[in-house]
């Protein structure tokens, strides 16, 4: 009838109603963050299994660490008996100096002459036994400084050379000796020869400074030390045989010297 065809007419005219979609964005939201959170909980997982394991290596190279006296070869052990020495020479200065009792230079001379077999006998003993430590040059050094740099330094100001000038050649002294050392360790490997040893010293070599001790025991010994000490008078008065640890200290940082190794 007209009716329903009226009707049909108004149906097919009335907008379609748009498609719903299938995907929700708001149910697609936990989704992406659940994927988000389980991604970053790997990421945590994973670095902190490789902190573990950089730990653990860590944990494994402090292990393999051995105590100091363990890794000493008998050569440091002799090396190390020069410093001790020396220090007990320092020591007995000091004494010397509280008690004026002569007996205290005496043990300085003996304990000195000590060190001085002791830096012959670790190089010896080192290459006797074919046995080196990492901490025998460092170890040789420092040892030599304190017997044959600070020592002899020490037991002049002990007899008297106590003047600014006088302290500052015995400042001067030491640092010399100090830089003697430090050239050596860095051009040893240059002049090493094939048996192991350096071919020659670039200045003189610091147990050379036993000789200046062997000077001050000497004057001890006829007492010409403290106010009998020869000395200048003047604004820069000094004592005439700090002179000798001037010239020393000179000669050991001199490049012209060259003296042959034995």
């Amino acid at each position: 009838s007209a009716l329903e065809a009226n009707g049909s007419t108004l149906l097919s005219m009335a907008p379609e109603a748009p498609p719903v979609s299938s995907s929700d964005p708001d149910e697609e939201a936990p989704t992406k963050g659940k994927a988000k959170r389980k991604g970053t909980a790997k990421g945590t997982a994973k670095g902190t299994t490789k902190g573990k394991a950089k730990r653990k290596g860590t944990a494994k190279g402090k292990a393999k660490r051995k105590p100091l006296l363990r890794e000493l070869v008998l050569a440091d052990l002799i090396t190390l008996g020069n410093a001790a020495t020396g220090t007990g020479a320092i020591l007995a200065c000091i004494s010397y100096t509280t008690t004026h009792d002569e007996s205290w230079l005496w043990l300085v001379g003996g304990l000195l002459v000590i060190a001085l077999v002791c830096d012959i006998l670790d190089g010896s003993v080192a290459r006797w036994r074919h046995r080196h430590s990492p901490y025998g040059a460092d170890l040789d050094s420092l040892s030599d400084l304190i017997s044959f740099g600070v020592a002899p330094a020490v037991l002049a100001f002990t007899l008297g050379a106590r003047t600014p000038v006088d302290v500052v050649v015995l400042v001067f002294f030491v640092a010399c000796g100090v830089g003697r050392l430090a050239r050596f360790n860095a051009t040893a490997d240059a002049l090493m020869t094939d048996k192991g040893k350096v071919s020659h010293f670039e200045g003189t070599p610091i147990p050379t400074t036993l000789l200046l001790v062997a000077m001050m025991l000497g004057l001890a010994r006829a007492g010409l030390v403290h106010d009998d000490m020869w000395h200048v008078d003047g604004p820069v008065g000094f004592h005439i045989p700090i002179v000798a640890y001037l010239m020393s200290g000179m000669a050991m940082i001199s490049t012209r010297l060259r003296i042959p190794k034995p």
